[in-house]
């Protein structure tokens, strides 16, 4: 579905050279077909030695006769690019922005241009693990969903949303997700750490720990609840463990860190740089 179709890129960032990697690698892309374009030439010159594609420091030129544009630049960034490419979209282009907490109609007004998808993907995606959140404005034609399904697929699973609000709720859930798990398994390795383990012993012990966790949850058909359950004897090590994490708010202090990152993605959709965080 993408073959022979021109991709250019607006920010050369992890992100999009994660959806290049993944484009090329399990989706069929050529390189040829592709365009990035972003203001550090020596960014553009390592992901050019990288992958082939083609390289540009202008956005604008950089979309002449693009069949699919993908906006990946900072949320802080973006009212500068949108300001440089309003107009200049080809009207047969499908945009597709990975910009977190940036809404269809602000993308829409900011470029001048209707056919609009929005996705959310998260950091697995460099590896094809990703799980990407994505809704699309109504102009956008049953085959350009496609395309952007393709696209997507590329990073790992996808899943299309109606309502865009999803989109925020995605942001804070799965896209800041892997940051929740790092720090986890950071508190996991240097408790390890504190029992008397070396830190390469205590990393295994826990990286295997939540891989084989994952994996046995994916192949079983019990509610987390119960594989919890089965790991929990009465009076016992996990018993108490999990009594002191309850204790200490483990469960709330999850839930108000991710309503916080939902917060902060919808305050960045209405152009706040910043946000407060009640802490009461």
């Amino acid at each position: 579905m993408l073959k022979d179709l021109k991709i250019d890129f607006i920010g050369p960032g992890v992100m999009a050279e994660a959806i290049v990697k993944g484009l090329i690698e399990r989706a069929g892309v050529s390189s040829n077909q592709i365009i990035m374009s972003g203001p550090r030439t020596n960014r553009l010159d390592e992901l050019s030695q990288s992958y082939g594609v083609s390289t540009t420091t202008d956005n604008r030129t950089s979309m002449e006769d693009a069949d699919i544009i993908v906006i990946a630049v900072k949320p802080q960034t973006l009212d500068v690019a949108l300001r440089d490419l309003h107009g200049a979209v080809p009207e047969k282009s499908l945009v597709l922005s990975i910009v977190a907490g940036a809404t269809l109609d602000g993308i829409t007004e900011g470029l001048k241009h209707h056919a609009i998808a929005r996705a959310m993907p998260n950091t697995p995606a460099q590896i094809g693990k990703g799980i990407t959140v994505w809704t699309a404005t109504q102009d956008v034609k049953e085959e350009q969903q496609g395309q952007a399904r393709e696209i997507l697929r590329a990073l790992g699973e996808e899943i299309f949303v109606v309502d865009e609000d999803y989109l925020d709720m995605a942001t804070a859930l799965s896209g800041t997700g892997p940051a929740y798990v790092y720090l986890f398994m950071e508190a996991l390795v240097d408790a390890g750490v504190h029992l008397g383990f070396p830190r390469r012993i205590a990393e295994k012990l826990v990286v295997e720990t939540i891989s084989g966790s994952v994996a046995f949850y994916a192949h079983s058909p019990l509610h987390l609840a119960r594989l919890r359950n089965q790991v929990t004897s009465p009076g016992g090590t996990s018993a108490a463990a999990l009594y002191y994490l309850e204790k200490a708010g483990f469960r709330t202090a999850i839930s108000r860190a991710i309503w916080a990152a939902y917060e902060r993605s919808t305050q960045l959709g209405k152009g706040k740089k910043r946000g407060h965080v009640d802490d009461g």
